[in-house]
């Protein structure tokens, strides 16, 4: 009866952990100029090291209180841009790594957690409808951006930390989708960017799992998600830069075995600022911050990022 009872709290509990760590990798993206039109085979490679520091909130649901993370994520990026049936496209891939802590105190006892290790790595396509066509550079020099309608996939691949006798994992076990429209309209030296999408998500099959709370296996859902972000940025000259970024996703409540927790449910947003600033021909950096506007249930943080980033022309070998 009493392990019933602790893997009772322990599965209202893991949503929560998981929304955490689901929500370093992607639902808090702040992405300015997500649709950026470059010219054909530019490449660039990115590393970022972003902080996150904060609080977890559960809306009542469990026991649990004084919850605090303070993760350390740097992150590796490499982009490139191609023709696709005449249209500019291009893909990234990302590998982040976390170092951090997470602790609360759990019917008050004081409970702690260390993690290092991969987060799950993520892949996006992206390809311009309208507005951008596949240039090379001399065809680039001399376009000037109007409206921009594009579509992107963005992949989260079940690669990163995951052990299903923890509840506290980088990893989540499982794919997730994201299909998203966004659009950028520049006028004058402004920019003004917006993206809708949905997170669709596979189950995890190992959820808290072969363990004495649970010998046996779990099996966790999570419902879609919508995304929706927006940025007013302005161009003080090429590659200089600043903007500033909020967002808001809704949905995303949780089943285990079958049993919905009604109080899982995210509708959250959050608001920060960017700043780019060019090193030299193929160098730049960009900070960024942001923090929770409005956050119902999951991750409070803070988010400080910097950013170093090299691009170059030309065909990979």
């Amino acid at each position: 009866m009493k392990n019933r009872l602790l893997l009772s709290k322990f599965c209202k509990f893991g949503p929560v952990l998981l929304t955490f760590a689901a929500l370093l990798a992607f639902a808090q993206d702040l992405a300015p100029r997500a649709y950026l039109i470059t010219p054909v085979h530019s490449n660039a490679i990115t590393l970022t090291y972003s902080y996150f520091g904060g609080s977890l909130l559960f809306d009542n649901t469990v026991p649990i209180t004084g919850a605090t993370a303070k993760i350390n994520v740097p992150i590796f990026s490499y982009y490139h841009s191609f023709r696709f049936f005449g249209r500019s496209a291009n893909f990234t891939g990302s590998l982040p790594y976390g170092v951090g802590n997470v602790r609360g105190s759990v019917m008050d006892a004081e409970t702690k957690a260390y993690r290092s290790g991969l987060f799950d790595t993520a892949f996006r396509f992206s390809v311009n409808l309208t507005g951008g066509p596949a240039m090379d550079v001399a065809e680039f020099r001399k376009w000037r951006q109007k409206t921009i309608v594009g579509l992107s996939l963005r992949v989260v691949t079940p690669t990163g930390q995951y052990d299903p006798t923890k509840l506290i994992n980088y990893g989540a076990n499982r794919w997730a989708f994201k299909p998203e429209v966004g659009l950028s309209r520049l006028w004058g030296h402004w920019v003004v960017d917006t993206y809708t999408g949905m997170w669709l998500f596979t189950s995890n099959k190992e959820f808290f799992s072969h363990n004495q709370f649970s010998p046996g296996t779990n099996l966790q859902k999570q419902e879609s998600m919508w995304a929706f972000e927006g940025h007013l940025s302005y161009d003080v000259k090429p590659r200089l830069w600043a903007s500033l970024d909020g967002n808001f996703w809704v949905g995303g409540r949780t089943k285990i075995n079958g049993v919905r927790n009604l109080n899982s449910l995210q509708r959250n947003s959050r608001i920060g600022a960017t700043v780019s600033l060019p090193v030299s021909k193929h160098q730049s950096l960009k900070f960024s911050y942001n923090r929770g506007a409005y956050i119902r249930y999951g991750g409070n943080f803070n988010n400080v990022s910097a950013g170093w980033q090299y691009s170059w022309l030309g065909r990979p070998n």
